[in-house]
C-alpha cells in the first residue's frame, strides 16, 4: 500500500519513517527548509543528453548519431563533481558515447530545455518554411524567463562548440528518420506528450517570476490537445499555430 502522509513534520515525519521502514512506499508532503532537507537518497545525480534516436516499434530503435551515438553530461545535482560521477562519465564513455563529468550540469541541462522547446512547433505543423520565427519566439520567452530567476544556462554557441562533429545526425539503412521525441509521440498515438514538462515548465517559471509566456502556454495546450485527440504529426497548418499565439499575445497585453 502507498501511504501519503501530508503534514511531515515531527509527528509526520517519524511515523512516514516508519512505514518506510516496514517496507511501505510513502510520500512525506512538507514545506520550506524541511521540504529542502528530505531527500529520497543522499547524492543525487543530473545528465543532460544529446542523442538523436527513434523509437521504430517495440524492441527496436534507431541511433542516428555517428561517430558516436550521443553525448552526455553528468554531474551532481545541484552543482559539483565527485569520483562517482567520473566513474559513472567514464564507464559511459567506454564504447560509442561521448561522456563528460562537468560540475554545472544543470546549467546545461537547462541549455537544452530551451532548445527543446522547438519540440512541440515540429510536433504541430512539421518543418515547413517559416517554423523557425515561432520556435524563436518560444525561446526568447524562455530565455527571458531563466534569466529573470537566475538560472543559468548554457548557449547554443557553447553546445556546438562542445559536441562539434562527434555526434552528427546520419542516415540508418531502410529506415526514414521523422522528427524529434515530440513529433515520434504523435507519430505513436500514445496519447501523451512532453510539452508539458518543457514548454510547460516555462510557462510555470514564467507564473512564478511574473514574465509572461503565451507563446510556450499556447504549444503547451495545442500539443496536448493533438496527443489527446491522437492527431498525427504536422496536421495543424503553420498559419493556423501562428494565429492562435498571435491572438493569445494581444489578449495578454490588453
Amino acid at each position: 500500500m502507498r501511504y501519503i502522509v501530508i503534514g511531515a513534520g515531527a509527528v509526520g515525519g517519524t511515523i512516514g519513517a516508519r512505514l518506510h521502514q516496514g517496507g511501505h512506499d510513502v510520500l512525506l508532503i512538507a514545506r520550506g527548509a524541511h521540504h529542502d532537507a528530505l531527500r529520497r537518497f543522499a547524492r543525487v545525480y543530473g545528465m543532460c543528453v544529446w542523442l538523436p534516436a527513434s523509437h521504430l516499434e517495440p524492441g527496436v530503435v534507431a541511433a542516428y548519431g555517428h561517430p558516436y551515438s550521443g553525448m552526455l553530461h553528468v554531474g551532481r545535482y545541484p552543482r559539483g563533481v565527485d569520483d562517482l560521477a567520473l566513474r559513472v562519465a567514464a564507464d559511459l564513455g567506454k564504447h560509442g558515447l561521448v561522456a563528460r563529468a562537468v560540475a554545472d550540469v544543470m546549467r546545461w541541462k537547462h541549455g537544452k530545455l530551451v532548445g527543446n522547446l522547438a519540440n512541440a512547433v515540429e510536433a504541430l505543423v512539421g518543418r515547413p518554411e517559416g517554423m523557425g520565427a515561432v520556435v524563436e519566439r518560444a525561446r526568447a520567452e524562455a530565455r527571458a524567463v531563466l534569466d529573470r530567476a537566475g538560472i543559468a544556462y548554457a548557449s547554443p554557441g557553447e553546445e556546438s562548440e562542445v559536441r562539434g562533429h562527434q555526434v552528427d545526425h546520419h542516415p540508418v539503412e531502410g529506415v526514414a528518420r521523422g522528427g524529434g521525441s515530440s513529433w515520434q509521440s504523435l507519430a505513436r498515438a500514445s496519447g501523451s506528450i512532453e510539452a508539458g514538462y518543457l514548454n510547460g515548465e516555462i510557462v510555470l517559471l514564467g507564473r512564478l517570476h511574473g514574465v509572461p509566456t503565451p507563446v510556450n502556454d499556447v504549444l503547451r495546450g495545442a500539443a496536448d490537445a493533438h496527443a489527446r485527440d491522437r492527431l498525427p504529426p504536422g496536421s495543424m497548418p503553420l498559419e493556423r499555430l501562428v494565429e492562435l499565439i498571435d491572438a493569445r499575445c494581444a489578449a495578454e497585453s490588453r
